[in-house]
């Protein structure tokens, strides 16, 4: 695993979603009550940018058909959703967001 920058906490202060595009990877960036989450941003039930959403607690909702997702673990809490998303670890380094991307 390496860990990539991708953001800055700075980016995450007005827009609490971020969709990073790196490689073959699109990563939704969240900043939910005061914690900092990596999942991919597509929803799992049809291409819909989970970025384009709205956080709900520790959960982002898709702007498309509702379904929610808990940020921690990538759970699929609603339908028509079913398929968990892929999570990802974060670390902070200074103001900067390091995202961990399988090699």
């Amino acid at each position: 695993m390496q860990f990539v920058h991708l953001a800055s906490l700075e980016d995450l202060q007005t827009r609490k979603l971020l969709c990073v595009k790196t490689g073959s990877y699109r990563i939704l960036i969240a900043l939910a009550e005061g914690t900092v989450y990596a999942v991919d941003d597509m929803c799992t039930h049809e291409d819909a940018s989970l970025s384009k959403g709205s956080l709900h607690a520790d959960c982002v909702k898709c702007p498309l058909h509702g379904s929610r997702f808990r940020l921690s673990s990538g759970e699929a809490l609603d339908e028509p959703a079913e398929e968990a998303l892929n999570t990802y670890p974060v670390n902070i380094e200074g103001d900067d967001i390091m995202v961990g991307l399988p090699d």
